[in-house]
């Protein structure tokens, strides 16, 4: 009689076929999103795109958690912080999620809305807890090595313009345009780097900056503080893309930076890209629902809706440009209209 001994099980492992799954999830945000462009209603595009996408990543061979997501369960209806998406089968994943990077952008029909989704092994995810913003500092992955996150904004653009073969006056350095950062563009422009400034959300600066010679978006670093969700998003895209960040939370007051400290966080410790978004099986998708550097927006044509989408995985280091051309009356991911 011949006994076979069983395998061990393993953990099942994120299937390639997640990176297309995402992106179906990121268009039909965007193109929901994408009817109330220059409507002036920014609530009205995030609701819209989290109805939108929130059906389809239930669909999904994923056993997923959204760490990063629009909020705790009583302030959202859908995809908020702790909620389980997927339909049940596959990995066991963190997901994070930004309907629509850049609401007002959308609202305002200005430049740069995207709609994103980073998955990465379980646990694998920075859970942020009651900080909302942290202080950025994102690079090209070849200059990397010469940043150090204590030294003033000066020396930094310093040292990366010469790992790079470049100028300081050559390059040019992305910030949200807000009055918190008005001693920070005095130091850049102090060097003779060029600014380009983003209207709200700045996961798309982020890979603007790390895109080096994989997307001519002519961002070469970004500086200032953000989003501590959109640096966890960032953090994924980056680890597709080789580029890297570098972060500190930056509790707005007293009350969260007590909050903070009672459960556990460091605030002096610097976070690395790998912090803030940890293993090999990372994934992101994005889809441009406004026109901008990284993406072009949704085009609403007569008998199609095309849409143009970002797709990367870590393990592999792919990086697709997806252009979809979708038909308004027989795909299931065109919402309907009111």
């Amino acid at each position: 009689m011949t006994t076979t001994t069983p395998r061990p099980s393993r953990k099942r492992e994120p299937d390639r076929n997640l990176a297309v799954e995402l992106i179906r999830a990121t268009e039909a945000a965007a193109m929901a999103s994408a009817r109330y462009l220059g409507r002036g209603d920014k609530n009205q595009v995030d609701a819209a795109a989290v109805d939108a996408m929130r059906p389809v990543l239930g669909t999904v061979a994923m056993r997923g958690v959204v760490v990063i997501g629009e909020g705790e369960k009583d302030e959202a209806p859908m995809l908020f912080n702790g909620e389980q998406v997927g339909d049940g089968t596959g990995p066991e994943v963190d997901i994070a999620v930004d309907p629509v990077d850049g609401t007002t952008l959308v609202a305002k029909a200005l430049p740069d809305g995207l709609s994103v989704v980073a998955l990465a092994e379980r646990g694998k995810m920075f859970d942020p807890g009651p900080c909302f913003y942290m202080r950025k500092t994102v690079v090209p992955g070849s200059a990397a090595h010469v940043v150090d996150p204590e030294a003033p904004v000066g020396e930094t653009i310093a040292a990366v313009a010469k790992a790079l073969g470049r100028k300081p006056d050559d390059l040019t350095v992305a910030v949200l345009d807000r009055p918190r950062h008005s001693g920070l563009v005095e130091s850049i422009r102090a060097v003779g780097a060029r600014i380009k400034f983003l209207g709200d959300g700045d996961v798309a600066g982020a890979i603007m900056a790390a895109s080096e010679d994989t997307i001519d978006t002519g961002v070469d670093l970004l500086f200032g503080t953000g989003g501590t969700p959109e640096g966890v998003i960032a953090a994924a895209a980056l680890r597709c893309l080789g580029g890297s960040i570098f972060a500190r939370l930056a509790p707005r007051n007293e009350q969260e930076r007590k909050a903070a400290i009672d459960l556990g966080y460091d605030l002096d410790r610097i976070l690395t890209t790998t912090d803030l978004c940890g293993g090999e099986d990372i994934f992101f998708a994005a889809t441009g629902v406004t026109d901008g550097a990284l993406l072009k927006g949704v085009r609403f044509g007569t008998n199609r809706i095309s849409t143009t989408s970002l797709s990367m995985r870590a393990r592999s280091g792919t990086i697709r440009f997806i252009q979809t051309f979708h038909d308004p009356v027989r795909s299931t991911l065109v919402p309907a209209l009111d």
